[in-house]
């Protein structure tokens, strides 16, 4: 296992529920990441994948693996490879990936770590701009119900 860690903060002027449903469901993933779906029966051990437009059409797999833990409106995380078609050794790469929900006020902090990375996993520098973007969007329409146009 690789040293590397991706840990972000983000403070949102909406209520859990509304951030929860934005990690979760699939309307929430269609607007915020990269209009995917997060397919899971969301219990531990068992699988998950994130689905949508890409390298393989309008169902490339992008990030699949199993859930490690589902707390609704707390704390999702799982362990993560990244998609068939992006690496062939893609079943050799992974990391973990935890989301965490609290109360602030009346804000929701939104915590993300990425770690655990699997030696010289060459998706590292791609997630580390990546995720920037997903919770730019996400606190853009939790506020607003708008999603960020990156121009794509």
């Amino acid at each position: 296992m690789d040293n590397k860690k991706l840990k972000y903060e983000f403070y949102i002027g909406a209520e859990p529920d509304k951030v929860w449903n934005l990690l979760v469901t699939p309307e929430g993933t269609k607007k915020t990441f990269f209009n995917c779906v997060l397919q899971s029966s969301f219990k531990a051990g068992e699988p998950f994948a994130y689905v949508g437009p890409g390298n393989d059409g309008d169902e490339t797999v992008h990030v699949y693996g199993d859930i490690l833990a589902y707390e609704p409106r707390k704390v999702l995380s799982y362990l993560e490879h990244p998609g068939p078609s992006y690496h062939a050794n893609h079943e050799e790469l992974t990391s973990r990936v935890t989301f965490t929900l609290d109360t602030v006020g009346k804000c929701t902090k939104l915590t993300l770590v990425n770690d655990e990375w699997t030696e010289n996993h060459p998706s590292f520098q791609n997630a580390e701009g990546h995720w920037w973007m997903i919770l730019s969007n996400i606190k853009t329409v939790a506020e607003t119900g708008n999603t960020l146009d990156f121009g794509w």
